[in-house]
């Protein structure tokens, strides 16, 4: 059974950094793209950044750019989220994903398999 688990989420001031980790069980994700999605109330739920296969590639929503950062550890099975510089605007529940493809993927219709996501909220 698959099984992917999100941990780190909580709350902290703007400006603040938290970092978010997704554990993969289950499967051998190695193979596939990954990506974290955020969804806050009232909003559909958004693309924030995917990796490749092997950690080489990557891309982020321009909300994100430049304050994020995606990586995964394919040996362990698990992905990151470095979140820095936050804002109240980046409060919402994150869910980490994994792709039916090998590289990058922006569009929750190419992700499989969904964590049950982490609540981040950012105050001001």
């Amino acid at each position: 059974q698959v099984q992917l688990v999100e941990s780190g989420g909580g709350l902290v001031q703007a400006g603040g950094s938290l970092r978010l980790s997704c554990a993969a069980s289950g499967r051998i994700f190695s193979n596939y793209a990954m990506g974290w999605f955020r969804q806050a109330p009232g909003k559909e739920r958004e693309f924030v950044a995917t990796i490749n296969w092997s950690g080489g590639s990557t891309y982020y929503a321009d909300s994100v750019k430049g304050r994020f950062t995606i990586s995964r550890d394919n040996a362990k099975n698990t992905m990151f989220l470095q979140m820095g510089s936050l804002k109240p605007e980046d409060t919402a529940v994150y869910y980490c994903a994994v792709a039916r493809t090998s590289g990058n993927a922006y569009s929750t219709r190419l992700y499989d398999y969904w964590g049950q996501g982490t609540q981040v909220t950012v105050s001001s």
